[in-house]
């Protein structure tokens, strides 16, 4: 379990808490949940910084646009990368006054800011130097020496597919068993795939680079480099398209899925002082500070005690079976208010509205 996991919820807690107002804070003192590892995104920034070095000198050498655009993409991605770096150190503070669920949401900022980077600068600057660089073409154009991008680009294909490599890695082990784009639109956490579809985009782009440097030399047509750096920024737009509409779901705020509330309320109704569980309620403050908040009928024969020994049986059940959880509310509810909440949930799980529709 992750140590910035609660055993229980704050309010039946022995840990020490957070003095907040509302009396919750899941963690004991210690900064907030982090996001992933950053080793991915390390390896990716100075992987970036090196080859968008190179690129551009080999474009001041050769003239191709399609280099240029390539150079713009490695620095760009690097800048993103200390973004998401400082996103996920800023989400590590821990609750104060002023925001007492914490801020693990600057992750999903800054990759917004990302997202918004490398459709500007990356996507926007490759598109209008390709367009720049065909509008510019006269009969007089000549092409340069290849050699020095063909040596670039073979070097920088290599330190990105280590870099991305690396991401896979930690991509394929936060995964699981579950397809890649499945996992990108349910995950929790946007910088272990920011870096790899980062990482995939610019071998793409490399590829693309090559194939406007050798295609241009093949045939003599000087219209294949600004092609090619065009290509790079429409693969930069498209990259920048999916991130933009991931980071807005979390930001506007995802929970758990139906299959999972469904759970949550199995576990409740198996503590055998509860008649009853009812609207369940879940919030992503990060990709590892889940917030619930449950309605649960008790027997009406339980007393104090036994309430309390279940909410504390439950919230040690729940944080079990879902780890991300830092933040526990339950409120007693009569049974009609219950029974009602759980048939809609019951509805919503089995693809209907519970309205009739």
């Amino acid at each position: 379990m992750p140590e910035n996991v609660p055993q229980e919820n704050a309010g039946h807690s022995d840990r020490e808490v957070v003095a907040l107002p509302d009396g919750q804070d899941a963690r004991s003192g210690e900064e907030g949940p982090a996001g992933e590892s950053p080793k991915a995104v390390i390896a990716a920034v100075l992987a970036n910084i090196a080859i968008g070095i190179v690129k551009f000198i080999a474009a001041a050498i050769s003239g191709s646009s399609a280099m240029i655009s390539e150079g713009v993409h490695s620095i760009v991605d690097s800048g993103n990368g200390l973004l998401i770096l400082f996103g996920m150190k800023r989400a590590q503070r821990r609750p104060d006054i002023s925001h007492p669920f914490g801020y693990s949401q600057e992750l999903y900022f800054w990759t917004l800011v990302v997202a918004v980077m490398i459709f500007a600068l990356g996507g926007g600057v490759s598109m209008y130097e390709g367009i720049n660089r065909i509008i510019e073409i006269t009969p007089e154009t000549k092409l340069g020496d290849p050699t020095l991008n063909y040596i670039i680009i073979g070097i920088s294909a290599v330190i990105e597919g280590f870099s991305l490599s690396v991401a896979l890695r930690e991509f394929n082990a936060a995964r699981g068993s579950t397809k890649p784009l499945k996992f990108i639109r349910e995950a929790k956490d946007p910088s272990l795939f920011t870096v790899v579809l980062e990482d995939s985009a610019a071998e793409i782009g490399l590829l693309l680079a090559f194939l406007g440097t050798f295609l241009g030399h093949l045939t003599g047509n000087p219209y294949f480099d600004g092609i090619a750096s065009v290509l790079i920024g429409v693969l930069l737009a498209c990259v920048s398209v999916v991130l933009l509409r991931e980071t807005k779901g979390l930001l506007i705020g995802e929970g758990l899925n139906a299959a999972e509330v469904i759970e949550v309320m199995g576990i409740v109704e198996a503590e055998p002082h509860v008649s009853k569980c009812g609207r369940v309620l879940s919030y992503y403050l990060g990709p590892h500070d889940l917030l619930l908040t449950i309605d649960v009928t008790f027997d009406e024969e339980s007393d104090r005690n036994q309430i309390d020994g279940a909410i504390d049986a439950i919230e040690r059940a729940i944080v079990r079976a879902f780890p991300q959880t830092t933040r526990i509310f339950i409120e007693p509810e009569n049974l009609d208010a219950t029974q009602s909440a759980a048939n809609r949930v019951t509805a919503l799980a089995s693809g209907h509205d519970g309205r009739g529709k």
